[in-house]
C-alpha cells in the first residue's frame, strides 16, 4: 500500500507548538498502526511572507494540490498588520481554500464531559453536545464581485457581494445530507430568505435537492439571526447544520463557545474527489495564531490534534483510528490536565503544550 501523503504547514504564532504535538501523534499512528504517512513540511502565511515575500509560494501550493491532505496550524500575527492586503497572511490561507476548491467547511463542536462546567452556558445546556456546522467556503460574500470600496459621489462606499449559483448550492447541500446519514440524520438550513434574494436561492435548491435525493434526512430551514439565538438557548436540538460563507463563519464561532474555548475546535475543508478518490482536504484548528503566547509553551494542542483526526477519518478512511485519538483526548481531560486556556476560575495548575501531547500519546499507549 503506498504511504498516505501529508504536507503539513504550521505557519505563524502558535502554530509550529502545536503541530509539534500533533506530529508525536502521526508518528505514533504510524509505529503503533502499521500505517505509513508521507509528511512533507512548508511555509504558509508571515512565514512564508518572510521567506519569500508572499504568504503562499506557488511550490508549495503546487505540492498542496498533489498530496493526500494538508494541516495547516495558523497564520498572522501583529507584526504584518501594515502589509498590503494582497499579501497578508491570511491571503495564503484563502488562496489554498479557492484553488484547492474546498468548498464544504465541517466545524465540529462537540462538548466533551470533562469541560461541560467549562461552558459559559449551563451544563444542562451544553453537555453532551456534539453538533456539525457545514460552511460553504469559496463563494458567497467573501468572494462576490463587485467587491472594493469606491468614490461615489462626495464619499466612499464599500460594496461586497452576497452571490451563490445552484450549482454551489446544490454541492454544499448534498455534503450536509451525506454527512447527516452517517449521524443523526437531521439537516437544520440557516439562511437569510426573509431579506435576500441569494436567500431564497439557497431554500429552493436545498429543499429540492432533500426532496429528490435525501427523503431520508430529516430538513428543516432556519433564519440565521434565529439560528444564532437558538444555539445559545437550546444547541441539542441540532445535528449538521447547513449555512453559507458569511453566516457560517458567524455562527461556527459561536457554536465554538458553547464548548468552552477555540483551543478545543479543530475543522476540515473538504473539495471535490481527486483521482484516488479521496476528496481534497485541508484540515486545521479553529483558533487563530495567538501571537501573545507564542513560544511560551501555553498553547493548547487539542484542536490542531484532532484536525488530524478529522484527517484520519475523511482523507485515510481510519475512523477507528480517529475515534481512538478522540477517546485519548477525552481520557486526558477527565484526568484533569489543563493548558491554561482551560483552567476557567478554579484556576490550578496550567500543563505545557508539550506535556499535554505526551500526555495524549501517553493515552494512546493505554489504549492498546
Amino acid at each position: 500500500m503506498s504511504p498516505h501523503s501529508l504536507l503539513i504547514l504550521p505557519g505563524d504564532g502558535i502554530g509550529p507548538e502545536v503541530m509539534a504535538e500533533v506530529r508525536k501523534v502521526i508518528d505514533w499512528i504510524g509505529a503503533k498502526r502499521d500505517v505509513s504517512f508521507d509528511v512533507s513540511e512548508d511555509l504558509v502565511g508571515g512565514a512564508a511572507y518572510d521567506a519569500h515575500g508572499t504568504p503562499l509560494h506557488d511550490d508549495t501550493m503546487a505540492r498542496a494540490q498533489e498530496v493526500d491532505a494538508v494541516l495547516l496550524g495558523a497564520v498572522g500575527g501583529p507584526k504584518y498588520d501594515d502589509l498590503d492586503f494582497s499579501v497578508k497572511p491570511e491571503r495564503g490561507l484563502l488562496r489554498l481554500r479557492k484553488e484547492m476548491d474546498l468548498f464544504a467547511n465541517l466545524r465540529p463542536a462537540q462538548c466533551f464531559d470533562a469541560l461541560a462546567d467549562f461552558s459559559s452556558l449551563k451544563k444542562d445546556i451544553v453537555a453532551g453536545l456534539d453538533i456539525v456546522i457545514v460552511r460553504e467556503l469559496t463563494s458567497g460574500v467573501y468572494f462576490g464581485e463587485p467587491r472594493g470600496i469606491f468614490e461615489e459621489g462626495n464619499e466612499r462606499v464599500g460594496i461586497n457581494t452576497q452571490r451563490y449559483t445552484e450549482s454551489e448550492i446544490d454541492r454544499i447541500a448534498r455534503a450536509a445530507f451525506e454527512l447527516a446519514r452517517k449521524r443523526s440524520g437531521k439537516v437544520c438550513s440557516m439562511e437569510k430568505a426573509n431579506v435576500m434574494e441569494s436567500g431564497i436561492l439557497w431554500r429552493e435548491v436545498t429543499q429540492h435537492i432533500h426532496d429528490a435525493d435525501y427523503p431520508d434526512v430529516e430538513l428543516s430551514h432556519m433564519y440565521a439571526d434565529n439560528g444564532a439565538m437558538q444555539l445559545v438557548r437550546a444547541p441539542k436540538q441540532f445535528d449538521v447544520i447547513l449555512t453559507d460563507n458569511l453566516f457560517g463563519d458567524i455562527l461556527s464561532d459561536c457554536a465554538a463557545m458553547l464548548t468552552g474555548s477555540l483551543g478545543m475546535l479543530p475543522s476540515a475543508s473538504l473539495g471535490a474527489p481527486m483521482a484516488n478518490g479521496r476528496p481534497r482536504a485541508l484540515y486545521e484548528p479553529v483558533h487563530g495564531s495567538a501571537p501573545d503566547i507564542a513560544g511560551q509553551g501555553k498553547a493548547n494542542p487539542i484542536a490542531c490534534i484532532l484536525s488530524f483526526a478529522m484527517a484520519l477519518r475523511y482523507s485515510f478512511d481510519m475512523g477507528g483510528d480517529a475515534a481512538r485519538v478522540e477517546a485519548a483526548v477525552e481520557k486526558v481531560l477527565a484526568d484533569g490536565m489543563r493548558t491554561g486556556d482551560l483552567l476557567g476560575a478554579e484556576g490550578g495548575q496550567a500543563s505545557l503544550t508539550s506535556e499535554m501531547g505526551d500526555a495524549i500519546v501517553g493515552a494512546l499507549d493505554a489504549s492498546l
